[in-house]
């Protein structure tokens, strides 16, 4: 039994997960409602609330998955990316616990862990693939040939597409989480009534900053009544143009590596348009696309654990180069 525990972000999340892959709890505790009122993540108060969860998130999963501490032989948790405030929550709460028990550790890789939600049962991803992992803060094609280990193809310039459909959102006066909003509103639109540029950077890299300052000057132009009359159609059209340039470079990634079957990874993978968008492609389980403490855990299966007591100097890092 492996016990994951995820605090990278506004989630606290665990979850219980079986040395073969079979999820058994996966609990998680938002805290959109709480950040809601400033418009965004608030690290220092996503930090304390993380305080408060943790330890009644953690007994929730194990209770959920119907075993107690004497039945967990390791922990995973992840060590960055991610608000190293928060992150530091997760690692002091899993070197406890593991320490508590004698128990081993496994630090994970917060985007290693978005492309292990492939591996859970019952229908896992066998390597190898391509993976677009694009999430509220990256946004990265990833070439996998062996679970546990990924070469990195082309990443964004500039703004991850999750942080472009949440600074679209806010600039159309939606709601946080903006993606969720932005993408339920576009439904209601119609993709072709506005025309936003698709960036062309070199290589399989993203850019998303002029499609943002795009969906600004348009929203400036057109005049508060004007955007309330228009904003399904501005949010389908700013919705098909960050759709459009993700398809673009899988297209053009399965060219250049020849890794014909195709995954997606990370919150965007919820986006109801990428995957009408998409086929023929394998995106992670609905549920499991969101940080979550079980996609923690099916990646400690593939990372060197550290033995008892050699993790309790064990740090949390913020960004990756």
């Amino acid at each position: 039994m492996i016990l994951g525990i995820e605090t990278s972000c506004d989630e606290t999340a665990a979850a219980v997960v079986t040395a073969d892959g079979y999820v058994l709890s996966s609990v998680v505790s938002s805290q959109a409602d709480l950040h809601a009122r400033y418009g965004g993540v608030v690290p220092e108060v996503a930090s304390r609330r993380h305080l408060d969860l943790v330890s009644p998130v953690v007994r929730e999963a194990l209770d959920a998955a119907g075993v107690t501490l004497d039945g967990v032989e390791r922990v995973a948790v992840t060590q960055g990316p991610g608000l190293v405030g928060a992150l530091l929550v997760g690692v002091s709460a899993a070197k406890a616990i593991a320490w508590a028990r004698r128990l081993p550790l496994v630090p994970v890789d917060h985007l290693s862990g978005h492309v292990a939600s492939l591996y859970v049962e019952p229908e896992p991803l066998v390597p190898p693939f391509l993976c677009l992992l694009a999430s509220g803060g990256h946004t990265l094609l990833l070439a996998v040939r062996e679970r546990g280990a990924s070469e990195r193809l082309g990443t964004t310039l500039d703004d991850a597409a999750g942080e472009a459909f949440d600074k679209g959102a806010r600039l159309l006066g939606l709601g946080y989480p903006g993606g969720a909003e932005l993408d339920r509103l576009a439904r209601d639109g119609d993709p072709g009534a506005f025309t936003f540029p698709v960036a062309r950077v070199s290589g399989l890299d993203f850019s998303f900053s002029g499609l943002k300052t795009a969906l600004l000057y348009a929203v400036r132009d057109l005049g508060p009544d004007q955007v309330e009359l228009r904003k399904a159609d501005l949010a389908a059209a700013y919705q098909r143009a960050i759709v459009r340039a993700l398809v673009q470079r899988i297209d053009e990634a399965v060219s250049v590596t020849g890794l014909d079957r195709v995954a997606v990874v990370g919150g965007v993978a919820a986006n109801s348009a990428l995957r009408a968008a998409l086929p023929g492609v394998r995106f992670a389980p609905l549920h499991l696309c969101t940080d979550n403490a079980a996609m923690i855990a099916s990646a400690a299966r593939y990372v060197d654990e550290l033995p008892y007591p050699r993790y309790l100097g064990l740090d949390a890092y913020a960004s990756v180069s």
